[in-house]
């Protein structure tokens, strides 16, 4: 089955893929990293929809490339504004898995990180900007927040998503959270 997405997004080039994990052949955390590592930044945006609520597997999706975690009891109006988001450049996480990626960085101790060399490159807009993304807030919030236009606040998330790499929010997230740029309860 995953080779057979594969093929269908070759052909067919969507914006937004929604993946299954488990799939005959080749899973769908395969699947995800195989189209992730082929897009170059340019291919479709990947939201996992399954029914295996699992911490191995989100984190596995994430680090595959997902932009997105939801389970299959999802509400219909939820999904359909998922795959909007996904396609804007956003991302989401089904509820309890945001409750848990945040429990789970809350228990992990505090450990003195050296930032990767491009967290150096920042200038101290994106990095402040880096830190609201961390925390949750839409482009719409972060411009209130710094009193400028949500225009100037995309130009930075782009600016900083091309620097460090990251394909959307949800690994601005992870990345903030894991180099200690952003801790947990702060």
């Amino acid at each position: 089955m995953g080779a057979e997405v594969l093929a269908a997004v070759a052909e067919h080039r969507p914006d937004v893929v929604l993946m299954d994990i488990r799939m005959p052949t080749m899973d769908g955390l395969e699947a995800t990293r195989r189209l992730a590592a082929g897009a170059g930044g340019g291919g479709p945006r990947i939201v996992i929809l399954t029914t295996f609520d699992l911490d191995d597997y989100v984190y596995e999706a994430l680090r595959a490339g997902a932009s997105g975690f939801l389970l299959k009891d999802v509400r219909r109006g939820d999904l359909l504004a998922a795959v909007d988001a996904a396609a804007a450049g956003d991302a989401l996480l089904a509820p309890s898995v945001t409750r848990r990626l945040i429990e789970a960085f809350a228990r992990r101790p505090a450990e003195a990180t050296t930032s990767p060399a491009q967290l150096a490159s920042l200038t101290s807009r994106e990095r402040e900007i880096l830190v609201l993304v961390a925390r949750g807030k839409s482009n719409a919030q972060i411009a209130e927040e710094l009193f400028v236009s949500e225009a100037t606040v995309k130009t930075h998330v782009g600016h900083l998503f091309a620097k460090l790499c990251l394909r959307d929010r949800v690994h601005a997230m992870i990345l903030a959270y894991e180099t200690g740029i952003v801790a947990p309860g702060a």
